[in-house]
């Protein structure tokens, strides 16, 4: 599913607060950093804001799949993620 078309079926359904429109975000801002990264390798402030980007994302997801496990299932897919990690 192209990233544009996307973007349109979470905003018409659900509000920008909503946790699948969050991960999208997050998910976004994940892949422009770790391009920026392929070529600043030493920028340290933007590894730990990947870093900590990425620890928010995995919390939403953790809560989102106590909640709804049918549409987590469908929000990775859409996005081309892995599942987390069960502890």
């Amino acid at each position: 599913m192209p990233k544009n078309e996307l973007i349109s079926v979470i905003s018409q359904e659900e509000k920008k607060g909503s946790v699948e429109f969050q991960v999208f975000s997050f998910t976004n801002k994940i892949r422009r950093l770790s391009s920026h990264l392929e070529l600043h390798k030493k920028d340290y402030s933007s590894q730990r804001g990947l870093r900590k980007i990425l620890g928010k994302r995995q919390r939403l997801l953790a809560y989102f799949l106590k909640k709804n496990r049918v549409r987590y299932k469908e929000l990775i897919n859409q996005l081309n993620i892995r599942e987390i990690k069960k502890r």
